[in-house]
């Protein structure tokens, strides 16, 4: 049997660190009022600058008006709320001693707390915020809030995709959702010895269509300023080789920001060029691999590879969101 495939539109962002699009009038940032039109808005987490629940609710209503029928948010490592073990064990002195989010440590305490910030902040409440993510309202409004694993989803159009989803990244500065970079979690053990980390969630064989992670694969879009070094993970990266979705969506890593395709049988990479005038007056960098384009994506053959920070490594919000046109699997079978 052939399953058909829908051409479906998705806007992209990641790493908004509480920064909604500028107003519609500043021509001159293409992250600007409104985010394009799609039908999937993906967000790939950092969504605040460090967990507090007005900044995620900034966030969450610039989300519910977006012009998109589903949109899945994924959390990262400034998202501490989220991570309810790491909040309740060490992420809550960054609130209660009021530390800047680009500090480097969660303990780092009062010492980095200017003369203004001697009072006490306040503890947030983890339930709260999760509870803003999963509410009646936000749903209504299409929003999803993805955990670590996979779900599947049906558009109106008929897609009927799977997406894997993880906030997790290696380990940083003691932030939310940590790994030790030597722990691999998006890949089954070749063993089951005792001893040996089984991962709770990790990365189906096949079946996968899109994959959303805070963090990006090694090798791709991971790279940082100064050395250079691909700071993606190990792990991450084989998992995606095995899977091989359509399209992988991450952040993270603020100045590695763009896109790529991936040719798997030759690890080519074909970065992708967007026309700057373009990109500031459509307000998105625009790529289309459906069916209908020139060179169509290559399903198993390919991934397309999404970096989508709109911030940059000094935390300014000038990216442009990416929109990509897409084939997804379609519910209805022939």
């Amino acid at each position: 049997m052939t399953r058909p495939t829908t051409k479906t539109r998705i806007c992209i962002i990641s790493d908004t660190h509480t920064l909604t699009p500028n107003p519609a009038q500043n021509t001159t940032n293409p992250y600007r009022h409104p985010l394009p039109s799609s039908d999937i808005l993906l967000h790939a987490g950092d969504i605040t600058k460090v967990g507090l629940k007005d900044e995620h609710e900034v966030i969450l209503d610039m989300l519910k008006v977006a012009p998109a029928e589903l949109k899945l948010v994924v959390a990262g490592n400034h998202d501490i709320t989220l991570d309810e073990e790491y909040y309740t064990r060490i992420g809550h002195y960054r609130h209660r001693y009021r530390t800047d989010h680009t500090t480097a440590s969660a303990t780092a305490g009062k010492e980095n707390v200017g003369a203004s910030s001697e009072e006490e902040g306040r503890v947030e409440s983890v339930r709260e915020i999760k509870a803003l993510w999963t509410s009646e309202e936000a749903v209504n409004a299409g929003i999803r809030y993805m955990e670590e694993g996979v779900q599947t989803f049906t558009l109106g159009n008929g897609a009927r995709f799977t997406v894997y989803a993880s906030p997790y990244t290696p380990e940083f500065c003691q932030w939310a959702f940590a790994y030790d970079r030597d722990t691999d979690r998006f890949n089954p053990p070749q063993s089951m010895s005792e001893g040996v980390f089984v991962p709770p969630n990790p990365v189906p064989d096949d079946g996968v269509d899109i994959m959303l992670t805070h963090g990006p694969p090694y090798g791709i879009l991971d790279k940082v300023v100064g050395t250079h070094a691909s700071v993606g993970c190990e792990n991450l990266f084989r998992a995606v080789e095995r899977a091989k979705p359509r399209l992988h969506v991450f952040g993270h890593i603020h100045e590695a920001y763009g896109a790529a395709r991936l040719e798997w049988s030759t690890r080519n990479q074909s970065i992708i060029q967007c026309d700057k005038e373009t990109t500031l007056e459509d307000r998105c960098a625009y790529t289309d691999v459906s069916g209908q384009s020139m060179s169509p994506l290559r399903v198993g053959d390919e991934t397309l590879f999404v970096n989508a920070s709109v911030v940059t490594v000094q935390y300014q919000a000038v990216n442009p969101p990416w929109l990509v046109d897409l084939e997804l699997p379609s519910e209805v079978v022939v």
